[in-house]
This record gives structure tokens, C-alpha cells and sequence, in this order.
């Protein structure tokens, strides 16, 4: 009885502390979820392949407009714009609106599959996109993803490129998306040369022919698949790189740098949002419902995704990384035509990366500036990504 005196005590506790937290965010001077004062005014426009679209502007005068997507002021308001996301969170005074954990997987487990089936290529299961077929008159294109993302993201790419004549592979790189995760350090190290050693076995067992067409995006894995074109050039056709860290000044977004703090990033990598939070937080866009369900999915049944992140990203060299990058690129020995397709509305990288990685070698290396599209711009606009393609492919 003693003990149950207790637990009830702290449970009070935590909940006067939470009421207190959400009065102190209530009553802030700052607008929810934007960062901007009470001058700020929200202006919205329209959304392109997702549910909803923000602007924000300050003003002068006037109080804040609220967006009523947005959750309102509370304990959770900073966490992302999107109905489902809030979904995911449940506390004492605050249920989740759809219930517990194995309700939503339940509900959510069957999505995200698009034109994929696993493929064991040495040790490991791969998830793997593909459309098209082996006799596509244009060629074979190869899409590698970046972390914390999975190969979903280029799922209409994918179905669009194949109308245009391409057979297309977009795998899950081992330890994201629906991939195997194996356990760090006994079972895959998460090094860049491990990703490469089971990146190749992925090719062989696909029978993919050299050179083919390549793209690669995002951080820490997509950079490896740059690092990977720098060791095999000769096994590369094109290469298209897409809002990747392509200099040493690329800034590293907070979760990476959270990520990689003992402690923080053992915590930090178990939440199920954080894909979805990292996409949103690099675009002017809001995920559509289906779609943050697919990325927060394989985080709900498992540990291991987390585990997985948290490996590749300790165990990423990332100054190392992009100067090999920076200084492989601009080698007069790299002489595979390039093409940086980059979304300029991106949030975590600056035009300027590509724009600088461009002028090193400008006999090979070309720009193709996306506009309206952020972080991710084969999620953002795949019209655009697949015009850009399709144009340098030809």
C-alpha cells in the first residue's frame, strides 16, 4: 500500500509539472512551432503533394494568425504540424486520438510497400523498389536514399521514370526502412566501407548492368553513395547528387548533432517521429497523413531502426566525408557527367553548397536548381526531380 502511496505521489507530480509546462508554452510570447514573436504573421499557400503548406513572414502590427492545422499551445506544440505525428505522442491528460502503439501499427503496417519485395544479398535482407523491367530502352537507374529516410520517398519518381522508359531500383539502405537491422557492431559495423562491401553484393544479386544511371540524396548513407561513384567510376553512367552535404561547411542538422551525444543520442534515436520531423523540418511543406506513417512505422515495433541510425550516424566520418567529396569531385580525374538537382527551398543545406561543389569542376559538374522543392525534392515536387532527370539521362 505504501508503495502504491508512492507511484500515485509521483504520477500527481509529473502531471502538475506537465500542466505547468503546457501554461508556461500557452502563455509564451512566442507563436507555436514557429520560433517567431508575437509579430509574426503565418500566411499560407498551397501544398504540393502534401497535406498542408506554411509561410512564415514577420510583420509589424497585429497579432499572430494561427494555421488550424497546428496543434494548439501545449507541451507537444513544437513537435511537428502534422495531425498524424500528434498521433504518436500519448501522456497522462493527453491520449493519443487514434490509442496505444499496437493500434497504430495495426493500423498503419500494411503501407509503404510499393513495387518492393525483400532481396537477400550476402548476409542481409534488402527492401527494394523496382520498376520497370531489364529491357527498358533507356537504361538502369539506381536511387539510394539518406538518413534518417527510406527509399518510400522516391516511390513516385520511381513509377514516373519507368514510364519514361528507365528500369529503377530504390533500396532500403541495411538498417533503415523495412531492410534488415542488424545489431551493431556483431552482426554489420555501420561503417561507410561495410555499406560499401553490402551495396556491391546488392548489385551482383540484382545482375545490374555497368555503367548505369545513379542518384543519390540526403546525409551520412546517401553520402556514401557518392563515396562509393568516387571508388567505382568506371561502373557509373550519369551521376545525379540531390541536397546532400557536398562541401566541409555543410551544416549538420540538430538531430545528427544529437545523434552523436552520449546519452542524448540514445534517447534521441528511439523516438518514432524523428524521420518525419527531419523531412518536415527540411521543407516548406507538411507530410501528408499516409506517408508520415510509412516513415514512422518500422520505429514502432523495434528498437533496432533507432539503433541503427544511432550507429551509422556515430560511426560517420562526417568532416572526413565531405572533404573526399568536395576534393574527389573536383579531381580533373572525375570525369563522369554530374548533375547536382537541388531543392532550393531546402531548410538543412543552403544553395550555396551546390552552387560552391559546381565551380570546382565545371567542364563535368552542372546545377539544376528545383525550385518550391526542400530537403527532399523527389518527395516535395518528383514532377520536377523526374523532368531534371530525364533531361540529363537523354
Amino acid at each position: 500500500m505504501a508503495e502504491s502511496r508512492v507511484m500515485a505521489s509521483s504520477v500527481q507530480q509529473v502531471q502538475v509539472q506537465l500542466a505547468e509546462v503546457r501554461r508556461s508554452v500557452a502563455s509564451s510570447k512566442w507563436v507555436a512551432g514557429t520560433g517567431l514573436g508575437p509579430g509574426a504573421h503565418v500566411v499560407h499557400v498551397p501544398a504540393r503533394r502534401r497535406a498542408g503548406s506554411l509561410v512564415v513572414a514577420s510583420s509589424e502590427g497585429g497579432e499572430a494568425k494561427k494555421d488550424p492545422r497546428r496543434p494548439s499551445e501545449g507541451i507537444f506544440s513544437f513537435v511537428t504540424d502534422n495531425d498524424s505525428s500528434r498521433n504518436a505522442i500519448q501522456l497522462p491528460n493527453a491520449p493519443a486520438m487514434d490509442g496505444n502503439t499496437g493500434q497504430m501499427i495495426a493500423q498503419i503496417e500494411n503501407k509503404g510497400r510499393d513495387y518492393g519485395s525483400y532481396v537477400r544479398a550476402g548476409e542481409f535482407r534488402w527492401w527494394v523498389r523496382e520498376t520497370g523491367t531489364a529491357d527498358a530502352r533507356n537504361g538502369t537507374v539506381v536511387f539510394l536514399h539518406g538518413a534518417p529516410t527510406q527509399s518510400y520517398s522516391y516511390r513516385v519518381v520511381l513509377a514516373q521514370m519507368a514510364k519514361e522508359g528507365y528500369h529503377c531500383y530504390a533500396p532500403d539502405w541495411i538498417g533503415f526502412g523495412f531492410s534488415e537491422k542488424p545489431q551493431p557492431e556483431y552482426d554489420f559495423s555501420y561503417t561507410e566501407d561495410a555499406y560499401h562491401e553490402e551495396l556491391d553484393k546488392l548489385i551482383a544479386k540484382l545482375d545490374i548492368p555497368s555503367p548505369f544511371y545513379l542518384v543519390t540524396q540526403g546525409f551520412i548513407v546517401g553520402s556514401y553513395g557518392l563515396t562509393w561513384a568516387l571508388k567505382n567510376p568506371s561502373r557509373v553512367k550519369k551521376l545525379v547528387a540531390m541536397n546532400t552535404p557536398l562541401t566541409p561547411s555543410a551544416p549538420l542538422p540538430g538531430i545528427f548533432q544529437q545523434l552523436r551525444f552520449p546519452l542524448v543520442g540514445e534517447f534521441t534515436c528511439q523516438n518514432a517521429i524523428l524521420p518525419e520531423r527531419f523531412v518536415e523540418a527540411g521543407s516548406p511543406y507538411v507530410l501528408e497523413l499516409d506517408d508520415a506513417d510509412v516513415y514512422r512505422l518500422p520505429y514502432l515495433d523495434s528498437s533496432d531502426p533507432g539503433f541503427s541510425l544511432l550507429a551509422a550516424a556515430r560511426k560517420a566520418p562526417l568532416k572526413d566525408l565531405t572533404s573526399r567529396i568536395a576534393e574527389g569531385f573536383a579531381s580533373p580525374s572525375w570525369t563522369v557527367p554530374t548533375t547536382v538537382a537541388w531543392g532550393v527551398s531546402d531548410k538543412h543545406l543552403p544553395k550555396s553548397e551546390a552552387e560552391n561543389f559546381v565551380k570546382s569542376n565545371p567542364s563535368v559538374l552542372k546545377a539544376a536548381m528545383l525550385d518550391g522543392a526542400g530537403h527532399l525534392p523527389q518527395e516535395d515536387w518528383p514532377e520536377k526531380v523526374v523532368e531534371a532527370l530525364t533531361r540529363f539521362f537523354y
